[in-house]
Parts: structure tokens; sequence; C-alpha cells
């Protein structure tokens, strides 16, 4: 099982280093094969944090340190905040509303908003998006589909969508942590998940920097489709 994943974890990597996103729901999925359900949603997020702060370190050039602050003081109030919110709501109706607005975000042409750049619009995309992933946890195609709107180039959209990720994931360890979770048993396995992903990382960057502007954006929208129609199959099973 740990060999598997830790092999699994390279090319999960890899594919959201290419195309923005779908590795972490990929990851999800493989790992809910092999673990409990009480320790899956803290590893993952272990993985993840690591996995995405790779991808942020990798492609470091492209990242825009004014998003950073902003979305991460969204995250903040979102993880404090959020579940007051969200959980009186049923999980099925949050993913379907999730899904249809990740669908419209992608390809719905939205008239030019001049501030969509702006700390404000981070911000309450830091807020929304982390309280959302403390419950349903799926929230990387929103988060991609968000900087797609946000950036021009697609080494920008896959390094602030892993800065923003990182950061969310930040937010759910410590909220695992202060539950009283005990990482320690699955720490070796989660470092090891860590160094075999930073390797796809590399091998998705590569990917990326061989294709076209255009190319990256059909193949973005429809791996986003895709995981977005996954939600909703989710949300009616």
């Amino acid at each position: 099982m740990a060999g598997f994943l830790v092999v699994a974890s390279i090319f999960t990597s890899a594919v959201t280093a290419a195309f923005g996103v779908g590795g972490g729901i990929m990851m999800l999925v493989l790992m809910g094969l092999f673990m409990p359900v009480a320790a899956l949603i803290p590893v993952h997020g272990v993985v993840q944090l690591g996995s995405n702060a790779g991808r942020a370190f990798h492609m470091r050039k492209s990242t825009v340190p004014s998003m950073i602050l902003p979305f991460a003081a969204g995250g903040i109030i979102g993880a404090l905040a959020g579940g007051s919110v969200v959980t009186d709501l049923p999980e099925a109706l949050l993913k379907t509303i999730l899904a249809i607005f990740i669908v419209v975000l992608t390809w719905v042409k939205l008239p030019p908003l001049p501030a969509a750049k702006s700390p404000l619009v981070f911000t309450i995309g830091g807020v929304i998006s982390t309280a959302l992933t403390m419950f349903i946890g799926a929230t990387g195609p929103l988060v991609a589909a968000l900087m797609a709107k946000a950036f021009d180039t697609r080494q920008q959209v896959v390094a602030n969508s892993a800065v923003a990720m990182a950061i969310q994931h930040v937010l759910k360890v410590v909220v695992f942590g202060v539950l009283g979770f005990n990482l320690a048993p699955w720490l070796p396995l989660a470092l090891a998940m860590i160094a075999s992903g930073y390797l796809g990382t590399m091998i998705g960057a590569r990917l990326l920097e061989n294709m076209d502007e255009a190319r990256f954006r059909f193949w973005f929208r429809i791996v986003v489709t895709v995981l977005a129609a996954e939600l909703l199959r989710r949300a009616f099973s």
C-alpha cells in the first residue's frame, strides 16, 4: 500500500503541475482505497501541503506575492467562521453549488473586471474556498478557476494555485492538530509521498513549459469540468 501510494504521488503531482488541478482529488480517491476514514482527510492534507509547497517553490518565479496575504487572511476567516454558515446545509447541496459555480467560472465568458487581481477578490476567494474545503475537501478546481480568471499565463495559474492550496492545507492541518489527530504513525508515509510528489512536480512543470497557452487553457477547462462532474456524481449518489 505504501509503495503504491508513493509511486502514485509522482503521477498525481505531475498532473497538477501540468494542468493546474486534478492531482489532489486523484490522490484522495487512491488513498481512500487503503486508509481508514478517520486518517484519510488529515493525512491527505499533510501530503497535499507538501506537494503544493514544493510546486510553489519550484515555480516561485511565477508566483505573485501580492496575492498571498489577502488569500491567507481570507482563508483564516473561512476556517474560523465558515463552519457556522455551511454546516447547516446538506453536503450534497454544497457539492452541487460548488460544481455549478466551477463550470460557470471556467466556461462562461464573464465581462472583464478591472479588480480581478485586487486584494479584495483574493480575500473573498480565500474565505469561500477555505470554508468549503473544511467540509467537502474538493475545492482545488474552484481555486484554480479563480486563478485562471486572475492571471494571464499558464505558469502564473499553476504557481499561484499551488500557493493558495498550500495555505488552505496549512489551516486544515492546524485544525486537525487542535482536534487531537495523531499524525505520528502516518508521518513516514506522508514524507515519502511528499518527496516522490516533488519528482512528479518537476516532470509536470516540464510538460507545462512545452505546452502552448491555448492548449493549456483547453485541457485546463476539460480537467476542471471532469472534476466538477465528479462532484455532481458524488452529490447525487
